[in-house]
């Protein structure tokens, strides 16, 4: 258990669910879900490590995904006997994690492209599908190395958002992107070295959509592949035009979905 505390926003009354943000963003991004599904919910979204207004990562050992679980443990305490995940990217695995450690709290999970990397990692060592973003992460790791926090964050957004992005990033947003990246190692070990095997997502009887993106890339399609094969009780949709970053680039489509799906968990 951890002394820090995370910054939570919130917003509505009824069934609590959690949101959880992508690498290199904050809960801000569920803004426009949290004003869709206020009315019906009772939403939470928190920022993660080094994100938003939570502080950083505290030790000098290397985060694991138990380590981002830990730091919620506050808003899971208040959040009643059942709750809802709802998680992006990182927020996603994350989001998994909590589901197979509490899985009597957990009424539905709603992802989108969650990078439990591990899964194929176990299954064989590189060179394999997530090779993809090992070699992102080394190179923005190595431009950290050098000191060039916006050659980092060019590399990682690039990766998952396609060649020019970071070109085209607003100025003034650059530099909160640049300093979150400086934690990409952090990520790519907690969501590479994760313990868990894909074969423990088998008794996570819960309904569960999975949204992917028809444009992302391999490395999120590949853990999608293995996820959607075992998860029990999955609902899968893929939005054609959109990529990794969907929830973000198309938020009232993505979220539209989440509130179609618990729409039908509650009724």
């Amino acid at each position: 258990m951890t002394s820090v505390q995370p910054h939570v926003k919130e917003a509505g009354r009824g069934p609590a669910v959690l949101c959880l943000h992508a690498n290199a963003s904050h809960a801000g991004q569920w803004k426009g879900l949290m004003g869709l599904l206020a009315d019906r919910f009772q939403l939470l979204a928190v920022d993660s490590y080094g994100s938003g207004q939570t502080p950083d990562w505290h030790s000098e050992r290397t985060i694991s995904l138990q380590d981002e679980v830990d730091l919620l443990m506050p808003v899971l305490d208040r959040m009643g006997e059942k709750f809802t995940l709802v998680g992006h990217s990182y927020g996603g695995a994350i989001a998994l994690k909590i589901a197979l450690l509490f899985p009597h709290r957990v009424k539905a999970l709603a992802l989108f492209e969650p990078t439990f990397f591990s899964v194929v990692e176990h299954e064989s060592p590189s060179p394999n599908d997530v090779d993809g973003i090992r070699h992102a992460v080394a190179a923005a790791g190595a431009a950290l190395d050098n000191g060039d926090p916006h050659l980092a964050a060019q590399h990682f957004i690039d990766f998952w958002m396609g060649q020019g992005s970071w070109a085209k990033t607003p100025e003034e947003r650059k530099p909160a992107v640049a300093a979150s990246v400086r934690n990409v190692r952090r990520w790519g070990h907690a969501l590479f070295s994760e313990p868990t095997v894909l074969s423990s997502f088998g008794q996570l009887n819960v309904p569960v959509l999975y949204m992917v993106g028809g444009k992302s890339q391999l490395s999120a399609h590949a853990v999608a592949k293995r996820l959607v094969a075992t998860l029990p009780s999955v609902e899968l949709i893929e939005f054609a035009q959109m990529g990794h970053m969907g929830p973000v680039t198309h938020p009232d489509v993505v979220n539209e979905a989440i509130s179609g799906f618990l729409q039908k968990v509650f009724s």
